[in-house]
């Protein structure tokens, strides 16, 4: 009896420990998305010093397609929600739910992605490259850094739905997934910014 109990209190203290272990995490990963704000802010606030400095090339007006850029954003915007669905998946235990809503992120995620590619290439090809203009040097760096962000991002996700498909939904990967959900979210706002400052003002300037 006294060994059950014994038992019994070092599980729960063991369990214990982990939730205080994740806390800490994703309270860490909260100030590292702070040290990324300031990242983006700078981004920012050195596209709207150089948006002018069009030395003679295109303006925004001139290269922006934003029916695409539209499409783009909506990629994004699903993507939050199917990695929504993949939390809730998460708190129900079913590891066969995360995996396919963390699937479905990553297909959004990777369409985002494959269509700034064609983006850059296309302006490029067309002689709209960051050495063009500090304009263009801005955007390139603003929407670049984002797009590296959501990369990053993906082979994340990738990383998880191994770790979950192996080990489980344990209290450190629902704690990686907390933080990754974290990150993903705060990428999709700091797109709506992106998309607001740059491709929509630029278009009706």
């Amino acid at each position: 009896m006294a060994t059950d109990t014994l038992t019994n209190h070092d599980a729960a203290h063991a369990e214990h420990g982990h939730h205080d272990a994740g806390e800490t995490k994703v309270f860490g990963f909260w100030i590292y998305l702070m040290s990324d704000c300031i990242l983006f802010a700078s981004l920012f606030a050195t596209y709207a010093v150089l948006v002018h400095g069009t030395a003679g090339g295109p303006t925004g007006k001139d290269i922006f397609e934003l029916p695409f850029v539209l499409v783009e954003t909506f990629f994004l915007l699903f993507s939050s929600i199917t990695y929504g669905m993949a939390m809730l998946g998460m708190t129900k235990g079913s590891v066969k739910a995360v995996n396919t809503w963390l699937f479905l992120t990553f297909l959004f995620g990777l369409g985002f992605i494959g269509m700034e590619l064609y983006e850059f290439h296309h302006l490029i090809k067309e002689g709209f490259g960051p050495d063009r203009s500090g304009f263009l040097s801005a955007f390139f760096a603003l929407v670049a850094t984002h797009g590296i962000h959501v990369t990053c991002g993906l082979i994340w996700i990738v990383v998880m739905m191994i770790q979950v498909s192996r080990r489980g939904l344990t209290a450190v990967n629902q704690t990686r997934l907390m933080c990754l959900s974290l990150f993903w979210h705060f990428l999709d706002v700091v797109w709506i910014c992106v998309f607001t400052v740059v491709y929509l003002m630029g278009v009706l300037a």
